[in-house]
This record gives C-alpha cells, structure tokens and sequence, in this order.
C-alpha cells in the first residue's frame, strides 16, 4: 500500500496554515482549549493525514487500516481539524463547539463520539503504552490468520506523544516492554517542544531521550524542524518501513508557533492567546487578520485535502481485491479469520460447558479453578481470550502451554508482560481496542494500584478486558501487610464501569466467566483466593453470573440475611448456623460475587435474594467496609492493615470470626425497628 512521494504544492502549504490557524482561532473564541501543540503539529497532521496513514475516511473502522492514538490527548483539536479536512464527517461547527456538552469533538479524544478517533486519551503516557497493545494485537492477528500473506495484515500503529508523556512512569515500562519484543510496526512520534506547563523541560527533565530510546531497543529518527513536511514526510516513511524494532521519530517543534507572544513559552499550552495575537497569527499565515472560522478553509483548499478520501478508497479497494483473492487460496485461514470476528460466543460457552463441577466438600483455591478456565478457552482453535501475566503466572495460575509472544514468536500463546503492572493493563486495552480479543491479565491485588490510571480508562471505554487478581484478602498471610490488600476491593468498586467479581468456590469460578464471555461490554476484576477454599453446596437455582443470590437458608431465612463475598461465604454459613442454634434466629446467607451485576437485576430478582421484610442485613467482607451499607445495616470488615502471620493468624488478629459475625448481627436485629433497604 505504498504511494509515490509527490512535492508539497502551494494547496498543501496553505491547508497546513490553516490547520494552523483553526486551533488558534476556536481556542480564542472560547476562551478555553489547548490550542498551541495543535498548531506546532499541524505540518506532522497534515503529512500523516495525506501521506502517509493507510486510512479510508469513508470507512473509519476498515480492519486494513493504520492506527494513530495520541497520546497527548490535550492537543485534541490536532485530530479534529485532520477528520474535518480529510472527509471524516466533521464540520467547521463541530470544531466550533468543541468541549462543549454532547460536541462531537470534546475536549479530550473518545472513541464511538468521533469518527476516526482510535482511543480515548488524555492521562499522559496511557495512549503510548495502548499502542504497544495494539502493535502486539496486530503482530499476532497477522501470525494466527495472515501467515499466508502477511502484507495483508501488515499495517502500522502510530502514536504521537509529548513530553510529559515521557516523563510518566508508564512510558518507560511500555517503551521498554515494545523494545524487547522488537514491534517494528509501531512508530511513536515525539514532540520534543522543551516546554512543560510550568516552564522549560531542562527544570525537570534532562535525560538523554533519544540514548533512552535507543537503549530500549528502538530506532531512533532525527527531524531538527518540526515546521518541514518534506522532512517529515521522509523521516515516517523510513520509520514506517523500518525492520526489527519499533522506530521513535524525534519531532523538534516550537509550541504555539507562529504567535510572537506565546510561542515556545508556557502560556501557549493552555487558553487563548488574545485576540490582538490570534490576529496577527491569521496574518502571518496568511489570512485576514479578521478572518472568520469558514474563511481559513477555501473551497480550493477544502477539495485539495478531502482528495484523502479517494485516496482511502483506493488504498481499500486494492486490499480488498488482495484479500478477495487470499480469501480464494486460503479458505481455511479465511474461515478461522471470520470465526475470530464473530460476536457469538457459543465455542466459549461450550468449553466451559465441558468443565465438571467441582466435588462439594472438596477444597480448592479459586485461583486454580480460574487457571483451568483460562487453559480451556486458550485452547480453543479460535482463541479470543488470550493474555498473560505480570512475572506472576505460575502463582496466579494463569499459565497456558505454549510459548510466548516476540517479533519472531508472533503466534506466541501468551504474553509475558514483566514486572510493569501499569504498562500492562494499558496495553490490554490496546490488544482489545484492536479487535476482537477479550485478553486477560493477573497480578496480585494489592498491586492494582498501580494499575488505576488503565483501569478507568478502560471502564471509560467500556472495553472487553478481564483483570485477574488473586492473593485477594490477609489470607495472604506470611508476606504481610505489603501484600494483604485492604482497601483494593473497595477502591475498584468506585471505578464506574468495572464489574468486581470475587468468587466464593471453584464452582462459582466458573458461573461468573460464564457471564463474563457473554457480557455485551465493559471491564472486569476477578478477584480470587490464594488459600483454599471448601466448594459448598448451593440450592438448585443458585446463579453467580446474576451477581447475587441466595446460597444458603439456616430455618426460616427470613429474620437476617448475612451477605458475603470470596472466602468470607464460608464463614458467613457458619455464623447463620450459629445463629440459628443460639438464637433460633432464622438467616439467609446471600453470596453476592459482583455487586454491579446484582445491581443490573430485575427489581423482582434482587427482592427475591434480598426481601425488604427482611428484621437486619449483615455483610461480610475482609476489606474496607464502605461499599456494603447501601444493602446492610451492619457491615464486618477489616479496616486497619494486616501484618504478618499466617493466613488464619492475621484473620484472627482482624477479628474476621463467626463470633465477631453473630455478635454484630445479634446487635443489628436489636437495633433493627423497620427492615432495611437495598437503595
């Protein structure tokens, strides 16, 4: 899908001053934005737009496409003016209300709001670290489906990042991971414009980018001046054809060029820069100093830069003849290709379907229960779910036969991600934003934190991405408080979105990825033991994937209702059994594995697990207690840190006991004068 290099006319020159212009413009008009970067990179918009991105404006989601993300989500308006003049169904008026409510250009690029916007960005460093996802999802694609012809799956992943990018931890785990796995089809473009909000980079940041870089693995591209596109226009070209590493294009710029007043200082990062300024800026490029919005686009130049759409169309006609035709010679490769890109999941729920439940009275870790769903969905012949881990797969139980992804392993059957728990989980949105995969990755829970930023972006997105968290409560035990999470469960259930899942058996394991594969969106946490657990006997309509239901009745059920999660069911079976032999009082243990889901459930659902005639309601969690008092009345928690000891030591010490359970439940039905409510 090569195209020959043409000289850049006076059409083009115009329509680069008029991207130019348009951020300046739009920014003063509504005296806020980001206006300067947009204006510094709109030589490399212009370049990428019309030269070099394999793209069809007509077709925003055709699979033989490259991918751009910025990553300096700020400099929104640099994608903006590029849909608008490229023919991707944005207007001149879309510009104008940027940021504003219900826009179709809001201030910081989302996916399904915008046509051709490849990723939701805006918290620096998370687009870069998403591309190496989508790099390594089109290596693999192209390994598993392509091997016949793998031009047809070759396409470039490109992303555009600014200083502050590089400077956030996650650049530097991303960065390195995509060294060491060789992606030569990414190329991150850096706008190195030595200019940070606060002031000049040199106070905070004074590396040697470009020896990082190359020390990293990757081939590093000079262009001394950001303002030349035929520079430009050589540098991606080598980049893009560029074998054996991912390519990082050093893109020297002046930050609100070409305004007198701001440009190359702080001020042009942020707001407008007076109208006296965005005047002589009109001037300067070109236009009438008073110049309105639809006067900095003439028709001429309008026709000039939407000739990227025939070009699109060309491009995609040619790979559809071309994959026409590998379609005729490949049909078992073409059907697997069509397998993959369907949205039924009969084969997972038939794989899982196959799994025998586990033995009541048995003990087993919900970690190894999940371990063997993951290698039973790993081995179907057309495999959506595939991941892996962070150094942790044998203790996460994660681990899948095989061997794992590199350039030169691409069909690699899991991914070893390293000790870059961040780095991680934005690539997982990557590899899911690219197509069809549902990938999966583990790590401890206590090491989600650090995982946050990626984890909200991803819910943001509504992205099909399974997060496997295990070593779940101060069971952990003998490693202490460091890794015996306490308030993670409670932190991850605020994240809008994300459904938290934490399983109570091995059995309810496999119930929740039932509703796992099929779920129509969205991220999820599974949360599971380390510690065996006892596989428990549940009443015949017993259904996890609802989120809650009832697993247990001691008596009648209908005085209290105890409500547990994960290894905390058992315990809550226990104290009802207590409670009844003391008191005579008659409970209902709910297992309620995701809150999220339960909350989804019909009305009629969720007052039949949880009846409002109900005396008291007790929830049971060995974590912060925050989340459960819109159902309880009295909640049993941790909510110091663990220490050191064993598992059922540091239960103790934290008073998470049948005794502490009955005691605050004898409490609860006391002090319980009407029946508590769920909302």
């Amino acid at each position: 899908m090569s195209h020959p290099p043409a000289e850049f006319d006076h059409l083009d020159h115009r329509a680069i001053a008029a991207a130019t212009a348009i951020p300046a413009h739009v920014v003063q008009a509504k005296g806020n934005g980001h206006a300067g970067t947009a204006m510094a990179l709109a030589p490399l918009a212009h370049v990428l737009y019309q030269r070099i991105l394999v793209h069809d404006p007509s077709d925003p989601a055709w699979e033989g496409r490259d991918r751009l993300v910025l990553s300096a989500g700020h400099a929104s308006l640099l994608l903006y003016v590029q849909l608008y003049l490229t023919g991707y169904g944005l207007e001149l008026e879309d510009l104008a209300a940027s940021r504003r409510l219900h826009a179709r250009t809001p201030g910081h690029p989302e996916i399904d709001i915008t046509p051709g916007i490849e990723m939701s960005t805006g918290p620096l460093g998370q687009g870069l670290a998403s591309a190496v996802g989508m790099a390594i999802a089109a290596k693999h694609e192209q390994a598993l489906f392509g091997a016949a012809a793998p031009e047809l799956f070759n396409h470039s992943i490109f992303a555009i990042a600014g200083d502050g990018c590089l400077q956030e931890g996650i650049s530097h785990e991303a960065a390195s991971l995509a060294g060491t796995m060789a992606l030569d089809n990414l190329v991150v473009i850096w706008d190195d414009n030595s200019i940070t909000i606060d002031g000049p980079t040199s106070e905070a940041f004074q590396e040697d980018v470009r020896s990082r870089f190359t020390a990293y693995g990757w081939h590093v591209i000079d262009v001394p001046d950001g303002s030349d596109p035929e520079a430009i226009e050589q540098a991606l070209t080598r980049a893009k054809l560029y074998a054996g590493s991912p390519v990082f294009v050093a893109l020297s710029t002046v930050i609100g060029t070409p305004s007198e007043t701001h440009g190359g200082k702080p001020a042009a990062h942020a707001g407008g820069f007076g109208d006296d300024e965005v005047s002589r800026i009109k001037e300067t490029l070109g236009f009438s100093p008073d110049a309105a919005l639809e006067e900095l686009v003439t028709p001429d130049v309008l026709k000039h830069t939407r000739d990227a759409t025939l070009r699109g169309k060309e491009l995609h006609s040619d790979w559809n003849a071309r994959i026409s035709e590998w379609r005729s010679q490949h049909p078992a490769d073409a059907a697997r290709l069509d397998a993959f890109r369907e949205k039924h999941t009969a084969p997972e729920l038939s794989a899982l379907s196959a799994l025998p439940l586990y033995e009541t009275g048995s003990s087993v870790p919900t970690r190894s229960a999940n371990g063997t769903v993951v290698q039973r969905l790993s081995k179907l012949p057309v495999a959506r779910f595939w991941g892996g881990s962070a150094d942790l797969s044998s203790s996460t139980s994660v681990t899948v036969p095989g061997s794992h992804f590199t350039n030169a392993n691409p069909s690699g059957e899991f991914i070893r991600f390293g000790v870059r728990e961040h780095a991680m989980a934005a690539i997982l949105s990557g590899i899911a934003l690219h197509g069809c995969w549902r990938p999966f990755a583990s790590t401890y829970l206590a090491f989600s934190d650090y995982q946050r930023p990626a984890l909200r972006l991803s819910a943001l997105m509504a992205l099909h991405v399974v997060h496997v968290y295990t070593h779940d409560s101060v069971a952990v035990g003998e490693d202490g408080p460091t890794h015996q999470p306490i308030e993670q469960i409670a932190a991850l259930r605020t994240i809008p979105g994300l459904a938290v899942v934490r399983p109570a058996d091995a059995n309810e394991v496999i119930e929740v990825w039932r509703r796992i594969i099929t779920s129509p969106e969205g991220p999820v946490a599974l949360i599971l033991s380390r510690q065996d657990l006892p596989v428990l006997e549940r009443a015949a309509d017993g259904d996890a994937a609802r989120g809650a239901y009832v697993i247990a009745t001691v008596g009648s059920g209908d005085d209290l209702a105890l409500i547990a999660t994960g290894s905390e069911v058992t315990l809550a079976i226990d104290a009802a059994r207590a409670l009844y032999e003391a008191e005579a009082i008659g409970v209902r243990v709910v297992s309620m594995p995701c809150i999220e889901w339960f909350l989804d459930e019909s009305d009629a659902h969720r007052h039949a697990v949880l009846p409002s005639h109900l005396t008291a309601r007790v929830a049971i969690e060995a974590g912060r207690g925050d989340a459960w008092y819109r159902f309880a009345d009295a909640v049993v928690s941790i909510e110091a840190f663990g220490e050191s000891g064993s598992g059922p030591e540091v239960y103790a010490a934290r008073e998470m006991t049948v005794e502490r359970i009955v005691a605050t439940s004898v409490i609860a039905l006391s002090d319980s004068e009407v029946p508590g409510s769920e909302d």
